[in-house]
């Protein structure tokens, strides 16, 4: 196959208030921890929540409004790709990450708008 797809849909929650990264006063890099749950019943019909944690990632434009507009706790629909990041420590250990790049966002807390 020559061409590939990589491409993250998620519908959650925020999860701590954003960090944001400036530089001469220009916001260029928002990121945040990011929950998508799932409850399902167990064999004892049990209701069972399941709560996947993720790290995002919003650059340049989209994270001036990050900034401007984005809580703990807001709920959005994030569209972007899985990104893997692998670091050496100090010590020579081996470290490894997974991040989603947002490419688009839609605000789904009241009072909030779309952003493409």
């Amino acid at each position: 196959m020559k061409y590939g797809i990589n491409k993250a849909t998620l519908l959650g929650n925020v999860g701590e208030e954003p960090r944001i990264n400036e530089k001469d006063g220009d916001v260029f890099l928002a990121s945040f921890s990011f929950a998508t749950s799932e409850t399902y019943r167990d064999k004892n019909d049990e209701e069972v929540k399941v709560t996947q944690w993720h790290r995002i990632k919003v650059w340049n434009k989209r994270a001036s409004l990050i900034k401007q507009y984005v809580k703990k706790g807001d709920l959005l629909y994030i569209e972007g790709k899985i990104v893997n990041n692998n670091w050496d420590d100090k010590e020579g250990n081996k470290h490894y990450s997974t991040e989603i790049e947002c490419d688009n966002l839609v605000f789904l807390s009241p009072k909030q708008t779309v952003v493409n």
